[in-house]
């Protein structure tokens, strides 16, 4: 026990995704096969970007760190939500609970700021292409992935620090899946203001600055496309660009529902169904939406097939 942290409550209850019996099973499968497509489709790039050489460029550095966030992100809480469907009582400790909610935390910054990095790696390749090379070196991108897992570990120990100074008294049912912030904060028998200050600025930041630099970027590269005479160039472009902006609306606009709005002006029912979108939907969907109409992605798919049957 951390000092100064003083806590009645040695475990909390997860309420999950419904108290429906009925829908347990149903879910449980559906929960299971999101996981395993989770899963299989983003260590599947992770392994080809590592074992294609020719994927060994600034854009697939940040697919591979896109994958493997995606899949740690979807792991910190999934098999414990598929375990607890098919139990009668979901516990999880305390210490379980803080570190569940400071890896949650991590791996969804990180998520931020590596698309964040994507959007700024077309934009140059796209606005400067003669000044790729330079703009996008080996050490620009490593600063980049640097940087993003060094705002998330800050993040993550600004919200995980606040939340170890509560205190917890007799409430211990978390009206959720997994230990998010807000719903953690709801069984606090002491003051929870300099938390939920915490949470949005962190929050605001580390929503309002990705999503301000992907779409300035995106504006950029609108407007050089819209100079390209070919009408199948410009549709190809605009399908790629959509793509992506999908992905980042979909993971940044359900953050913004969950943590941008005051606490008593959101239920935990509406909650728990925009965390789904980000901490399930977009970890399964990145890996088809970036990757299933990509050549270069295709070609190294068959290549590493052929070569693994001789």
């Amino acid at each position: 026990m951390i000092p100064g942290n003083v806590s009645l409550v040695t475990e909390f209850i997860l309420v999950g995704l419904t108290d429906q019996p009925d829908l347990q099973l149903p879910l449980f499968f559906l929960f299971l096969a999101m996981y395993v497509v989770t899963v299989l489709g983003n260590l599947g790039l992770v392994t080809l970007i590592v074992l294609s050489s020719h994927l060994h460029t600034p854009m697939y550095f940040f697919l591979f760190n896109l994958s493997f966030i995606d899949l740690c992100y979807s792991s910190v809480f999934t098999p414990k939500m598929l375990t607890d469907f098919a139990s009668e009582k979901n516990i999880i400790s305390y210490m379980g609970c803080m570190t569940q909610l400071f890896f949650f935390c991590f791996f969804a910054i990180s998520e931020c700021y590596v698309l964040t990095s994507m959007a700024y790696d077309r934009y140059v390749a796209i606005c400067n292409p003669l000044f790729y090379n330079i703009a996008m070196s080996p050490k620009v991108c490593c600063n980049l992935i640097f940087g993003s897992y060094l705002m998330a570990f800050s993040g993550a120990m600004a919200h995980t620090g606040c939340m170890l100074r509560l205190t917890f008294c007799d409430a211990n049912t978390i009206n959720h899946y997994l230990c998010d912030i807000l719903p953690v904060l709801q069984l606090s028998c002491t003051s929870t203001y300099v938390n939920e200050l915490v949470v949005f600025i962190v929050v605001g930041i580390n929503i309002i600055v990705p999503s301000l630099t992907i779409f300035i970027s995106y504006g950029c590269i609108v407007s050089i496309i819209l100079q390209i005479s070919s009408k199948e160039g410009r549709s190809k472009a605009f399908r790629t660009c959509s793509s992506h902006i999908t992905a980042v609306s979909l993971f940044f606009g359900s953050g913004a529902f969950m943590y941008l709005k005051p606490s008593s002006a959101l239920s935990m029912d509406e909650g728990k169904i925009s965390s789904v979108f980000y901490s399930s939907v977009v970890p399964m969907m990145n890996p088809l939406i970036y990757c299933l109409r990509n050549k270069d992605v295709k070609l190294a798919l068959r290549k590493t097939l052929s070569i693994r049957k001789f």
